[in-house]
This record gives C-alpha cells, structure tokens and sequence, in this order.
C-alpha cells in the first residue's frame, strides 16, 4: 500500500512558499510611499534660499501628488506629516543653533501637523475631477491656517517664500503669497497628473481629454500667468528718488550672549554711521537723504538711559540726517520693541512699536505651565514685550518709509499695512545675531524680496549682523553686506505709490482659495458618503 498522506508534523508542501527576497521586495515596496514623502519634502526645503533652485519646488509636489493620489485619510494624515517634517525639519535648524535641539524639534514637529492636515485634504480630492486644482486649493488653506494658530501663527516656510528667483514671482503682486503659492503647487499637481495620464496611455488605457486638458492647464496657467503679470513689475520711479543709508555695525559676538554687551552694539553702529560720514565729508560716499539702522540696534532705552541718547545724538549730528534706530524701551510700565525717528535738530519726534511680536523670544505664552516645566524659557524670556498696536510710516526727510520689523516681514497683514498706509518704501530692521551664521538670515532676505514685488516697493534690510540689502521693487538685490562685518551701504532708490492688484486685494484672494478647498473638500466627502451608501 503506498503512502499518500502527509506525515504529522510534516509541512504541506502544496502551499506556495514565499522567499525572503520576495517578502523584502513586498516591504520595500509597502515603504515606497513613505520614503518618497519625506524626501519630496527635502525637495522643497532644497528649493529655498540661499540656494537659487526655486523650481525644484514643482517636482517636489508632483512626487507628493502621487503619494496621496487614491489615499484614505490616514494615510494622508501619515504621509503628509512625513513630508511636512522632511520640509520643516531642515527649513528651521536655525531655531535651535542657541537654544538646543528641543524648541527646533517641537516647532517643526508641531507646523508639519498643518501639513498633515493639507495631505488628509489633497488625499481626499486627489479623484475629483480637476484634482490639481482643488489638491492646490489645500495646500494654501492649510498655509492659512498655519499663518494664524497656534500664538498668532507661524507662516515661515510659505511656498512663496522659495520663489524669489523663480519665474512665478511676477503673480505676487496679482494675489500676494496666497496666489504665488497657489501657482507653484498646481504646477506641481498639475505635473504629476500629466505623467500619471501619459503612463495610462501608453499602457492602453483610456483617458479623457477633460482630465488631460486640467493636467495640461495645471502646468501651463501658472507659467501664462506669471509671464502675463509681468506688466505689474516695475523698478521706475513715481514719487521721485531719496538717497538711503543702511547701516550694519555689527556685533560684538554672535549668539544670545550679544545682549550681554548692549552698549557695545550701539557704539558699534554709531561708529559706523561716524565712518560714513566721514566719507561722506571726504566725498568718498553720497550723502543721504536719512539712514536706517536695524532692529536692536540701541537695546539701551536712549529715554532712559543719557549715555545712550548722547551716542545717538554723536552719530545723527555727524551724519547731520534722520535716522531711524532701532531700540528696546520701557515705557509706562510696558517692554517695547520699538523704531525711533531721531532728527538731528529735534532728537526723537516719532515711533513704531512692533505688533507681530515672537512668542517664545519677544514673550511666552503658557507661562506658568511652561515655567512648571522647565524654568530654563522663563529665565530667558524674563519680560513679556508688549504689543503695538498702529502701523508704522516715518517721514523722513520728505519719504514715507513703512517699518516692518524683523518676524513680521513674515505675516502678509504687517506688510501690507504700510503701503495702505501711505509708505513709499519700506524697511525691514531685524536682528539675526542670535542665529548665527545659519540659513535663516537668507530666508528672510527672500521673504524681503518677495514683499518688494508684491507690493511694487524698494525694500530696505538693515541688519545687526547680516546679512543687509537694498531691494528694487522688482525683487532685484542690488547691494548687500557679508554676515558679522561692520559696514554700510548708499543708493538711490525709486519711490512708488502704485497699489498692485495684490495690495488692493488684501486677503481677499486667500479666502477665496480657502474657499474652493473647502467645496472640493465637501465634494469628495459626500461622493465618499454617497457611494458607501449604495454599497
């Protein structure tokens, strides 16, 4: 009799075996998508200053369109936050260059959620038709929110940030950020979806000339549109021209410990400001109309303090200008950040405190819980500043010059506030000697930039420590400083008072791309819902 049975113990050999070569394929392939997130947010980190590869931008949301193509909200919710971290985790290295790891780590974990919640919205409208259209939609909306919660928000690292050498730059001044990103990320989604139907086609299947006219309109109209807005871009002058000083003394060392030589800084920059004149006398320089002086510059409160306010008088009686000087003020009980007209007959006649002040470095919210935890933060922050609460325009012999202090070049509102406000120019006096010689000094040299086209007005970034520049209203740097050097820079600059369309507009267009993300939103949740039901 033979035996046909399998033996006990024994495995059923009938069974297909799986090699191991086989089951680590079937991973790789399952973590495919994850990796290609996080490294599609490199990509957008590398398209940010101070490298020019702006257009690296539109590759990198192509790769994130076909990550979340087809997604349940989860795996949205997943990959979105992969990309946000490969994106933010990068971008904002420079807040922990003093402080530690810890705060860098938290912020850019605590933004990517913003992006998690912009992939869950992409994911969900990734097969209505006109997917680019609405996925771009999202990603400004999520923007949106960002720019607004927690703290009053944190719009670092906008997508239209990155662009100020790119060719979609022109559509600032149609919409603002709101707009310039828009472009770049339909472009992007637009791009994936042309590959994904051109993949489709050559494998036989059938594709519908609506869905290949939108991905074919997606990558166009951003480029159309950014070389049809150019009209809008302009560097002549309307109001005349002033001549302008930016001067950077530069500090004694870099880092936190600057604070510690406060009286250094302000010599530093009356000293430079005494150089320039000097050169001015000798005929070395032009002289100019009034000189700007940056953020911290005097954190000595010259109402204060006499020593401080007769150094300011040396320096302004020298020049024999207006300057603008940055200083740190105690006034009626209250801590300010605060730009000072100083005239060289009247002394002080005029001031702008900042309004979009930094939490956790100019004051920190959760104070007791926070201090519960860890005192280290209250130790640093020991004093709330307080906030100001009108914008900002000095006359300054005969030129309205808008101020936007430092972190609120980054909030649309505190910029275009100014021009509204009647600013011909602006300046944007910062102080980045905390951050060393990191990035940030250049990211927000591009926000300057794309400021100056959307609102079609010079821009200038006096700096404590670098790096300074003067900006054409056309976004072009024509001078600028090296980090930690001593040094000033001269040149006549236009004056404009043309509105753009995105001045007029305000946040008009922003709401309006919300908008439309939150009906693609709704669409793709109740053709969801419906379909459920018919099952």
């Amino acid at each position: 009799m033979t035996a046909t049975a399998t033996s006990v113990g024994e495995p059923d050999r009938t069974e297909p075996q799986t090699s191991p070569a086989s089951r680590a394929a079937e991973r790789l392939t399952r973590l495919a998508p994850a990796a290609a997130a996080a490294l599609s947010g490199v990509l957008l980190y590398v398209s940010f200053p101070p490298r020019t590869l702006w257009w690296l931008a539109v590759p990198a949301f192509a790769v994130l369109g076909w990550v979340l193509r087809g997604r349940g909200w989860k795996a949205g919710l997943g990959l979105g936050y992969l990309f946000g971290l490969g994106f933010l985790l990068p971008l904002l290295v420079w807040t922990g260059v003093e402080v530690g790891p810890g705060p860098w780590l938290a912020l850019a974990a605590i933004e990517a959620l913003f992006v998690a919640a912009a992939g869950v919205g992409v994911a969900a409208v990734s097969r209505l038709p006109g997917a680019p259209v609405w996925a771009a939609a999202t990603w400004v909306a999520g923007e949106a929110a960002r720019a607004r919660v927690p703290f009053e928000g944190f719009p670092w690292g906008k997508v239209a940030f990155g662009q100020a050498d790119g060719v979609f730059l022109p559509l600032a001044a149609v919409g603002g950020t709101p707009v310039l990103g828009f472009a770049v990320v339909l472009c992007g989604f637009g791009l994936h979806e042309g590959v994904r139907l051109a993949v489709r086609a050559r494998r036989g299947g059938g594709v519908r000339r609506g869905a290949a006219a939108v991905a074919l309109l997606g990558v166009a109209v951003p480029v159309v549109g950014a070389v049809a807005a150019g009209p809008l871009v302009s560097d002549a002058a309307e109001e005349g021209t002033a001549t302008v000083a930016v001067v950077q003394g530069n500090v004694p060392r870099a880092g936190l410990g600057f604070n510690a030589q406060r009286r250094a800084v302000l010599d530093y920059h009356a000293r430079e400001t005494e150089r320039l004149a000097a050169e001015v006398k000798e005929g070395r320089a032009e002289r100019p109309d009034f000189v700007l002086w940056p953020e911290n510059s005097s954190d000595i409160d010259p109402f204060a303090n006499a020593d401080a306010r007769a150094v300011i008088d040396r320096a302004v009686d020298a020049i024999g200008v207006p300057i603008s000087v940055g200083g740190v003020v105690d006034r009626d009980g209250r801590l300010l950040n605060e730009q000072i007209l100083w005239d060289p007959d009247k002394g002080p006649v005029d001031i702008y405190d900042k309004r979009q002040i930094q939490p956790f470095g100019e004051y920190l919210p959760l104070r007791s819980l926070i201090g519960a935890i860890n005192d280290t933060w209250t130790t640093m922050v020991a004093r709330d500043f307080s906030r100001g609460s009108e914008p900002g325009v000095f006359t300054m012999a005969g030129t309205e010059v808008g101020l936007v202090t430092c972190y609120e070049a980054a909030f649309d509102w505190a910029v275009r506030s100014e021009v509204t406000d009647g600013a011909q120019m602006i300046s944007v006096p910062s102080n980045n000697a905390t951050f060393d010689r990191s990035e940030m000094t250049y990211q927000q040299l591009a926000m300057s930039r794309v400021r100056a086209v959307e609102h079609s007005r010079t821009v200038m970034v006096p700096v404590t420590s670098g790096v300074s520049a003067i900006i054409m209203p056309d976004g072009r740097i024509t001078q600028k400083t090296g980090m930690f050097v001593a040094d000033s820079l001269v040149q006549e600059v236009p004056l404009r008072s043309t509105e753009t369309p995105a001045t007029r507009l305000g946040v008009v267009p922003e709401i309006a791309l919300v908008l439309v993300a939150a009906g693609g939103i709704g669409w793709a949740v109740g053709a969801g819902v419906r379909g459920r039901r018919a099952r």
